[in-house]
């Protein structure tokens, strides 16, 4: 099993998802405090089959691949334009509204702050030509100082 992560590089928070390239399955998707990212990343490495890192090249994207160099050879620079605003029509085909919600305003739902690991997914998605879908235990997390 071949494990990809990808990261949406940001100044103070991060979007980050890890996901299984033969089952096409998310398996985490967290923002966290930008200052964790390389630990966080570090550890994953440790724990899962990871074959390749991709990284936006957008918001100080430079200084967070300074800090993931131990990576080396697997990690990939990829166009992240737009991927904020795709986000939040990618939030909704995740995590699609039912019932009587769905004649209240789409806004009304929308978390900002997890924007940012659907950011990364997008990016991995536009990387992979692919779509991903969440696995039934996916770990879901926000965390900010």
């Amino acid at each position: 099993m071949f494990k990809l992560i990808s990261i949406d590089p940001g100044k103070c928070k991060c979007g980050l998802v890890l996901v299984d390239i033969n089952t096409k399955k998310i398996e985490k998707a967290i923002v966290l405090n930008t200052e964790f990212l390389p630990n966080y990343v570090k550890t994953l490495h440790s724990f899962e089959n990871i074959s390749k890192v991709v990284i936006g090249n957008g918001t100080t994207s430079k200084e967070n691949i300074d800090k993931l160099k131990f990576i080396k050879k697997d990690l990939i620079i990829f166009e992240e334009k737009n991927t904020t605003f795709r986000a939040k029509k990618r939030f909704f085909e995740l995590f699609p509204i039912r019932g009587l919600k769905f004649f209240l305003p789409k806004e009304f739902f929308l978390m900002n702050k997890n924007l940012d690991a659907i950011s990364a997914l997008i990016i991995l998605e536009d990387y992979c030509n692919d779509k991903f879908t969440l696995s039934s235990d996916v770990d879901l997390k926000t965390w900010l100082k």
